[in-house]
């Protein structure tokens, strides 16, 4: 499973990923602004947005990329580490469920 995490801070990179690598998902880590965001979310399978750590502009074409190829987006406040955990929790009990 491959998510894709916007937002967040850069200081957090390692972290994050870690804690997805634990949960046995790729993590992709856009933490600062990007150029064509939604050409780069086309292969996620989930995409997680930070909103305090994120423009109103990055976040708008990552939810019209999700959006045009059919992948969920969940968007949380906060972004920390544990705010991650619980979030990739989350997923994987709803695609553990989905799958039975």
């Amino acid at each position: 499973m491959c998510i894709a995490l916007i937002g967040g801070m850069d200081r957090l990179g390692k972290h994050y990923r870690d804690e997805a690598g634990r949960a046995g998902v790729e993590l992709q880590v856009f933490t600062r602004s990007e150029n064509n965001i939604g050409t780069k979310l086309k292969k996620a399978d989930a995409v997680v947005i930070f909103t305090n750590m994120v423009s109103h502009r990055v976040k708008n074409e990552a939810m019209n990329a999700a959006r045009l190829n059919n992948i969920p987006v969940f968007m949380h406040h906060s972004c920390g580490v544990c705010t991650l955990r619980d979030c990739l929790n989350c997923m994987l009990i709803s695609k553990d469920r989905l799958t039975q």
